[in-house]
C-alpha cells in the first residue's frame, strides 16, 4: 500500500510558511520598536564605514560625524514638526543660509546681536510661511518652494547692497559651530543640538501643543470641530520650524567659518530624509523627534562612507532622494492597507 502524501505536503507547507512567519515577526518587532531597528542600522553603518576607512573608528571620526549631524539634526527637527501636521518646509535651507549670512554680516556688532538678527530671519520667514499655509490656504509645497525662491532673490540682491560686507563668522560662532571641548572630543554644536532635542522631545510628548500637532496631522477636520483654532497652531509650527532653520544655519556657518548663498542647499533632501527614516510620516500624525535624531546620525555616517568611497555630491543626492521615495511608497502602502 502506498503511503499517504499528506504528511509530506504538510511538511512542505510548514517549511514554506516558516520564512514568512519569521519575516512577519521581524516586521512586527520593527513596528513595535523602531528605535531599536534604527540603532541597529546605525551600528551596522558605522562598522561598514570603519571597514572602508579604519581611521573612522576613532575619536576624530566620531567628532567629524557629530559636527555634520548637529546642523542636519536641527534642520530635520524643523521638518519633523511640520510633517507631523501634514506639512513640509522646502525653504528651510534658504532660511538657514539667510540667517547665517545675516549673522556673518553683523559679526562686527558682537555675537549676541549677530545671532539674534540671524534668528529674526527665521521668525519672519516662518511667520510668512505659516500665514500663507494656514490663513490663505496655500499648499505647503507651493508656499515654501516659492518662499525659497523669494529668499534666494532677495539675498542675492541684498548681498550687493544692504548686506554688503563681511561673510566671515565671528570667533564665538565659529567656536560654537566648529569647536570642541574635553580634549577636542565633543563638539559644542552637539551640546546645542542636545538642548534643542531635549526641548523638542518634551514639547512633542508632554505638552498640549505637541498633542495638537499630532491630532491635526491625523484628522484636521475633527480637531477643528472640537473648537481648536487650527490656523494658529499651524502658524506656531512654521515659526518654530523657521527658528530651528536659523539655528541650524548659524551652526553650519560657524562650522565652515564663512558663508555664501549656497551654504545649506545640500541639506534640503537630507533634512526630509532624516525625518522620514526616523519614522515620521509625510502624511502627518505619526512620528517623533527621537527617531529623527537617529535618522540624522544614520545619514551623517552614510555621508562619511560615501565620501570615503569618493562618491560625489550628485550621487549622494540621488541616494537621499531614493530613500525618501522608497519610504514614502512604504508609508503609502501601509496607509492603503489600514
Amino acid at each position: 500500500m502506498n503511503q499517504s502524501p499528506l504528511p509530506t505536503q504538510a511538511n512542505a507547507a510548514a517549511a514554506a510558511t516558516a520564512p514568512a512567519g519569521l519575516a512577519a515577526r521581524a516586521a512586527a518587532l520593527v513596528a513595535e520598536r523602531p528605535t531599536l531597528a534604527l540603532t541597529g542600522i546605525l551600528a551596522l553603518l558605522v562598522l561598514i564605514t570603519g571597514l572602508v576607512e579604519p581611521n573612522y573608528l576613532s575619536v576624530s571620526g566620531a567628532r567629524n560625524t557629530l559636527l555634520q549631524a548637529a546642523p542636519l539634526g536641527i534642520l530635520a527637527g524643523a521638518q519633523t514638526i511640520l510633517m507631523l501636521t501634514g506639512g513640509i518646509d522646502l525653504s528651510v535651507t534658504m532660511i538657514a543660509t539667510g540667517s547665517a549670512y545675516v549673522a556673518a554680516n553683523q559679526s562686527a556688532e558682537g555675537a549676541v546681536i549677530a545671532i539674534v538678527l540671524g534668528i529674526v530671519v527665521g521668525l519672519v520667514v516662518g511667520s510668512a510661511n505659516g500665514v500663507g499655509v494656514s490663513v490663505f490656504r496655500v499648499n505647503p509645497l507651493i508656499m515654501t518652494l516659492a518662499m525659497s525662491g523669494i529668499l534666494l532673490g532677495l539675498f542675492t540682491a541684498w548681498a550687493q547692497t544692504i548686506l554688503q560686507g563681511s561673510t566671515q563668522m565671528g570667533p564665538f560662532i565659529k567656536l560654537i559651530g566648529g569647536g570642541s571641548f574635553l580634549g577636542n572630543r565633543i563638539p559644542y554644536s552637539v551640546v546645542v543640538w542636545a538642548l534643542i532635542a531635549g526641548g523638542l522631545i518634551w514639547l512633542l510628548r508632554r505638552t498640549g501643543w505637541g498633542r495638537l500637532l499630532y491630532a491635526i496631522g491625523d484628522n484636521e477636520i475633527a480637531v477643528r470641530l472640537a473648537g481648536v483654532r487650527v490656523w494658529q497652531v499651524r502658524i506656531t509650527a512654521y515659526i518654530a520650524a523657521g527658528v530651528l532653520g536659523s539655528i541650524g544655519g548659524i551652526l553650519l556657518g560657524g562650522r565652515t567659518g564663512a558663508v555664501d548663498l549656497q551654504l545649506a542647499n545640500a541639506f534640503l533632501l537630507p533634512s526630509v530624509a532624516a525625518a522620514v527614516i526616523g519614522g515620521t510620516s509625510i502624511f502627518g500624525g505619526v512620528g517623533g523627534y527621537a527617531g529623527t535624531i537617529l535618522g540624522a546620525l544614520i545619514l551623517s555616517v552614510l555621508n562619511s562612507m560615501l565620501t570615503f568611497l569618493n562618491v560625489g555630491q550628485a550621487i549622494q543626492q540621488v541616494v537621499y532622494g531614493s530613500i525618501v521615495l522608497a519610504l514614502a511608497w512604504g508609508y503609502a502602502g501601509l496607509t492603503r492597507r489600514a
